[in-house]
């Protein structure tokens, strides 16, 4: 069957933080597997390359192409459920947001959620997405099947017990093994959770962590760069149904503090503060003050609870080393904040933990981690210079045996994957079979795999 495929030209892609994009020559949403056969074949004739994306999330340059971009939104359909195994099958590019909805009909979550719904499976477990919790893995590890399209039109059903190595690569497949047709998600029954945020010091958490971890289940805790002033976060499972939110009391006020103080306030000064750095010590003291030094509980549905609203257009970095080296590592990012006071930090480091897994590229491949998120802001979308910081943060989380998340900006090349990633290796094997062209590939893999 001739399937005819049109293609849009003069698309211009950007990713959500606007930090990257790029024009793909042709731009295409197909509704069907045939259709992305047809893509592939024209990209084989005319020698292009082939990029796939979900939601555009990625903060850095790793779904980019100037040849061809398929984007996945229109393949967006929840195959199965299956009730006995409590496990959900999904098209590779529905959103999030709308799987969570159909779950919870059917008295089905996932387990751990990262914190934004508007992106799609495929695109979650090919950079390695993650949430927090000690009990549980980077989102990848959720994932029990997937179909996987390869270059040649050949589709590979992939689970533990067939094709388990490509499995492994595929889990966390970084867009170059071929187009994810379908993932299979093990589930939960659906849950509610109770989430605390009460203020505590870095002395504190660093010296009890082992504490925290054991007290709840998904804990991560906030720090404010220039000061010891930490947030810390206990989400639970609980068997009270919400939603409750016990402070503020009414939703104008939730507004007022939300948006007009946590948002339009904020940006505000962080702009001013790109004249005046020195400013910013003050912001992230005044702004934990104001919004963090007080108690403050909400019950409701999981992913609700898990989802959490990235405002502001942003640069960041996100690191995942050896759980022990967490306090070693946040106590050398402070020290180096406080000797050199040019250098401004914005406020959170975000601080979450995962469990190890055997996924071959994942940060957690085999050790249990701590993953330290960096931020800068970007108000009114002016940059802020942050490149000290940002290597200063990088060289810590190496001399740690960090790993970069995949999907985040990062300055590392082949020679420092293949020193980070015992399977390494095994990957590119699996991607050279696969993909032996290299059609799948772009500016950031070539850094990768070259």
């Amino acid at each position: 069957v001739l399937v005819q495929v049109h293609g849009q030209g003069g698309v211009k892609f950007q990713n959500w933080a606007k930090t990257y994009g790029s024009s793909p020559e042709l731009y295409f949403q197909p509704t069907s597997v045939e259709e992305i056969r047809e893509i592939l074949d024209m990209a084989r004739q005319r020698d292009k390359r082939v990029k796939v994306v979900g939601g555009g999330h990625s903060p850095s340059d790793i779904a980019c192409t100037d040849d061809f971009m398929i984007q996945m939104g229109k393949m967006n359909r929840v195959l199965k459920v299956d009730k006995e195994k409590q496990q959900v099958t999904v098209e590779g590019g529905i959103f999030l947001s709308d799987l969570n909805v159909e779950l919870s009909k059917h008295g089905l979550a996932l387990a751990n959620w990262g914190a934004v719904s508007e992106w799609a499976p495929a695109g979650v477990i090919g950079t390695g997405t993650h949430n927090t919790g000690i009990k549980h893995g980077i989102l990848s590890t959720q994932v029990v099947a997937l179909t996987l399209l390869t270059a040649s039109g050949e589709i590979l059903e992939c689970s533990e017990s067939i094709n388990a190595d490509i499995f492994q690569a595929a889990r966390l497949h970084l867009g170059c093994l071929g187009v994810v047709l379908t993932v299979t998600f093990q589930c939960v029954p659906q849950f509610h959770l109770h989430e605390v945020a009460f203020p505590s010091t870095l002395t504190e958490v660093l010296d009890h962590l082992d504490d925290h971890l054991k007290r709840s289940q998904y804990f991560r805790f906030l720090w404010f760069p220039h000061s010891e002033n930490v947030s810390v976060i206990y989400q639970d499972p609980t068997n009270k149904a919400g939603p409750t939110r016990l402070h503020p009391p009414s939703s104008s006020a939730s507004w007022l503090w939300d948006y007009a103080v946590g948002y339009y306030l904020l940006e505000f000064l962080l702009w001013i503060s790109t004249f005046v750095p020195s400013l910013v010590c003050w912001i992230n003291r005044f702004f934990f003050w104001l919004l963090f030094s007080s108690r403050v509980e909400n019950i409701a549905i999981s992913y609700k609870i898990f989802n959490y609203e990235c405002r502001f257009k942003q640069h960041v970095q996100d690191w995942a080393i050896p759980i022990e080296k967490t306090k070693e590592a946040l106590l050398e990012l402070k020290a180096a904040l406080e000797n050199n006071p040019k250098m401004v930090a914005h406020y959170p480091v975000e601080v979450r933990f995962a469990r190890g897994d055997e996924i071959w590229l994942s940060p957690c491949f085999q050790r249990d981690s701590c993953y330290m998120n960096i931020i800068m802001y970007r108000p009114y979308g002016k940059n802020v210079p942050r490149l000290n910081y940002w290597l200063t943060y990088e060289g810590i989380m190496k001399k740690h045996g960090g790993r970069p998340h995949w999907a985040k900006a990062h300055s590392c090349t082949r020679k420092d994957f293949e020193k980070m990633y015992p399977a390494f290796p095994k990957f590119c094997s699996v991607r050279e079979k696969l993909d032996p062209t290299g059609i799948f590939l772009n500016a950031y893999l070539e850094k990768v795999f070259y």
